[in-house]
């Protein structure tokens, strides 16, 4: 069997590459770090008007009837730049769960979520509707039924907060809970994989300009096989995400399983990375104005959400007994 994206999924995953590139560099990024919502500005927008929030959701919503399979390449293009947004929740979680996602389709209205025993939900303080799970179902809570604690991150743009209700209203049952999970899991891993080539552009494009004893520092076989266990560890997580994306989408009875599989190796891949790309910058790599701190904390960040490498492997585990 040959898998392989289609030409519009290459060619719609090209120009969204091309949109964050443009509007999403790291100065919006940076500039996050220091907006008292910590968003990326007119970036949401401009991906609302490009149809890319609604992409999941129905047709007759203004939506382009994506599935996750659709969606994976996207999203992890939103890694990459390190889109300071709700993404993963906003497009890939919610819109597809909502009973009528045309307003979060448009941009109109932001959603988050919070699902498999989140200890804190991002970017809840702007949201105007958070997707969570109350009693086993999946369940949306309006902004105003919200009470919120603000929690700090070591990802200064990605803002966090701890959350109770007391009215909130069921949109699906527990196997819709199930799906979302998957969803937000499966989605964080291609971000994941997004910033782990990030991670590596970066370090590859400093290594080679880096000079130590007339040379550059690239040509040291320390540093090459720094890089090159990054790498592998790159190849091997993103032919899993695809899979798991693939999966979820034909509804594979075992797509809980590949999904785990993604999530544990991408979070592996973007540590793994994190810490080689640090150690191949030297000092450099712990300045705050050099711009690799950006992908390492998200990396960090997002390796610890919706569920780490060891839950997910417990979880593939538990499946195989």
């Amino acid at each position: 069997m040959r898998f392989a994206f289609t030409e519009d999924q290459l060619e719609f995953r090209d120009a969204v590459r091309d949109l964050l590139a443009h509007e999403c560099p790291p100065a919006v990024v940076r500039a996050a770090w220091d907006d008292v919502d910590g968003r990326s500005g007119p970036v949401w927008g401009a991906l609302a008007e490009m149809g890319v929030l609604g992409a999941g959701a129905p047709e007759d919503q203004g939506g382009l009837g994506f599935s996750v399979l659709d969606l994976v390449l996207i999203t992890e293009e939103t890694g990459y730049v390190a889109l300071p947004e709700p993404f993963v929740e906003h497009a890939v979680v919610a819109v597809p769960a909502l009973p009528d996602a045309a307003s979060a389709a448009a941009g109109e209205v932001l959603v988050t979520a919070g699902l498999g025993g989140a200890a804190f939900v991002p970017y809840v303080g702007s949201a105007d509707l958070l997707v969570a799970e109350e009693d086993d179902v999946l369940v949306v809570v309006a902004r105003d039924e919200l009470i919120i604690r603000p929690e700090t991150s070591v990802d200064g743009s990605r803002r966090l907060g701890w959350v109770e209700w007391d009215v909130a209203t069921a949109i699906g049952d527990a196997g819709a809970l199930d799906a979302a999970f998957d969803r937000g899991a499966l989605g964080t891993a291609a971000q994941l994989v997004g910033l782990t080539r990030r991670m590596l552009d970066l370090t590859v494009d400093y290594v080679k300009e880096r000079e130590q004893f007339g040379v550059p520092i690239g040509s040291f076989q320390a540093v090459k096989h720094h890089l090159a266990d990054a790498r592998i560890a790159l190849d091997f997580a993103r032919p899993l995400v695809y899979r798991a994306a693939w999966s979820l989408a034909e509804g594979e009875p075992d797509a809980s399983v590949h999904v785990s599989m993604a999530k544990a190796l991408a979070s592996d891949a973007a540590t793994l990375t994190a810490q080689h790309t640090l150690q191949c910058h030297g000092a450099m790599g712990y300045s705050f104005e050099y711009d690799l701190h950006l992908y390492m904390k998200r990396a960090w960040t997002l390796a610890a959400s919706w569920g780490d490498a060891a839950w997910h492997r417990a979880r593939v585990g538990r499946a195989i007994l």
